[in-house]
């Protein structure tokens, strides 16, 4: 078993870590639009529940809205940490 296993392991394809000419710029490009889109939608995420919460608040009804609050906090935070993630498994 630990010899098929071993065969199978050297049979997958090893790819260069070269990236192809002209490439390398345009998915810098794009990730830096996603990453820069995502924080504007993680702070817009902030301020809608900040406004959400206000006008509970003024209408007396009781929310959920610190659980809705603790998820795009937790969004942003992967958000931020991602080029971090990114750097460290590649």
């Amino acid at each position: 078993m630990k010899s098929a296993m071993l065969n199978l392991y050297l049979a997958v394809p090893k790819p260069s870590s070269q990236k192809p000419a002209g490439v390398g710029e345009k998915i810098e490009k794009l990730l830096g639009a996603a990453f820069w889109a995502g924080t504007v939608a993680g702070v817009l995420g902030i301020i809608i529940t900040g406004i959400m919460m206000a006008v509970s608040l003024k209408r007396g009804e009781s929310s959920e809205h610190v659980s809705r609050l603790g998820m795009v906090l937790c969004g942003c935070c992967l958000i931020a940490a991602s080029g971090t993630f990114a750097g460290w498994l590649f």
